[in-house]
């Protein structure tokens, strides 16, 4: 957890207002359920950054969808849009996002090797063209931006419809990576 005492209040189910319950239902109902990791504690408290969302259950809603949209409905492979989920946690030191997706990236089929030459801040090895367009793209745009010549090289092989739903993925899972940093509610890296 980050350093500091939690900001973010532990909602159990009956702790919630029928907005918030909603909200609630919506996340564990939906196409995460089953997934990788658990999404909710043996209190029944959301894990990671969808217990933040119950804060403010329009904004929380707004965020969860276009999460599950990221993850559901692109046109990313599996391993790419993991690759790009763990060079951010990488660059953002986040706990949460790195334990969820490595989880989800073995399943996707990354390996190990690829797993810890991300973490330890490195492109790895022997990715697929597209693989190392999407990892490139994404390391630049953690940077703060992609240069023309990148973007040159990149996006043919991608597709400007791929690069730009990278450059949501990206800033998705830079937002979580904020809140959780912010409301103390991360896991150490």
């Amino acid at each position: 957890m980050s350093a500091g005492p939690l900001r973010q209040p532990q909602l159990r189910p009956d702790d919630l207002d029928p907005e918030q319950r909603t909200l609630y239902d919506s996340i564990v109902s939906g196409p995460r359920k089953g997934g990788a990791f658990e999404l909710v504690d043996e209190d029944g408290v959301l894990q990671g950054p969808f217990g933040g969302f119950l804060l403010s259950p329009p904004v929380g809603d707004a965020l969860q969808r276009l999460g599950a949209a990221i993850r559901y409905r692109t046109s990313l492979s599996g391993r790419m849009r993991e690759l790009a989920i763990l060079l951010v946690a990488a660059h953002h030191h986040s706990g949460f996002e790195r334990h969820a997706h490595e989880a989800t990236g073995t399943v996707v089929g990354l390996t190990a090797a690829e797993m810890h030459a991300i973490h330890s801040g490195s492109i790895p090895d022997g990715l697929e063209p597209a693989e190392l367009a999407v990892a490139e793209l994404t390391r630049a745009m953690l940077a703060g931006d992609v240069d023309d010549r990148l973007w040159a090289r990149c996006v043919p092989e991608l597709g400007a419809r791929t690069a730009y739903e990278l450059l949501v993925l990206v800033g998705y899972y830079s937002t979580l990576a904020l809140q959780m940093r912010v409301l103390r509610t991360d896991l150490p890296d």
